[in-house]
């Protein structure tokens, strides 16, 4: 009998931890050509972070803030601008004091006038004893040729002094009154005042015989 011979089916043999070598040699293989796998949505390219925003987008940022720097600085320069004009011309519309400071000094002029007497009021004293004279003659009592030619020459100096005393005494309250920017000023309009307020009291004491009488004449 001629046995039937048995066909025996080769079948390969496959090594797991083989294959799974030669499966990881092929992955990096592919990687080696092809690169790093890029996550596109996380922004992250082979486990390394990279930022989200390009150069271009740097630039831009970097140009926005730098306008609005000098945005920001030419305001200011415009803002000091408009307040030295505002100051110049508030500088320009305040007084400059010069009339203030000439009034008080005239307050004090014409206050010491009052006191020690005037050209005018002497001269206007001569004229007055003149025409007393003339109207009393010698007919005239002594008494009357006293008042009309001392009494009445007295008064009209008196009246001359109180004038200028009342107006050194207005000009140096009304100074008093005003803004000063300077400080000499007031002191001047004060001591201007004073003295007219009192060549006024002297000028009214002698108007009305206050401190001292008309003289009078010895009877026989």
């Amino acid at each position: 009998m001629n046995p039937t011979p048995e066909t025996e089916t080769a079948t390969p043999t496959t090594d797991p931890e083989t294959a799974g070598t030669a499966a990881s040699g092929a992955e990096a293989a592919a990687e080696t050509k092809t690169g790093p796998k890029a996550d596109l949505t996380k922004g992250s390219v082979a486990g390394h972070t990279v930022q989200d925003a390009t150069p271009a987008d740097a630039l831009n940022d970097a140009d926005t803030d730098a306008g609005t720097g000098g945005d920001t600085e030419d305001t200011d320069d415009a803002d000091l601008d408009a307040a030295d004009l505002d100051d110049d011309l508030a500088a320009a519309s305040r007084p400059s004091g010069l009339g203030s400071a000439a009034a008080s000094i005239v307050a004090v002029c014409l206050g010491i006038v009052a006191l020690t007497g005037t050209w005018t009021s002497r001269i206007l004293a001569e004229r007055q004893g003149l025409v007393g004279q003339l109207k009393t003659g010698q007919s005239g009592t002594a008494e009357q040729q006293i008042s009309a030619i001392y009494g009445d020459a007295w008064h009209v100096t008196a009246a001359i002094n109180g004038g200028v005393a009342l107006v050194a005494l207005l000009v140096g309250v009304i100074v008093l009154t005003l803004p000063q920017r300077t400080g000499w000023v007031r002191p001047f309009a004060l001591a201007g005042a004073v003295l007219g307020f009192l060549g006024l009291l002297v000028s009214l004491g002698m108007y009305f015989d206050l401190f001292a009488a008309l003289p009078t004449a010895a009877t026989p």
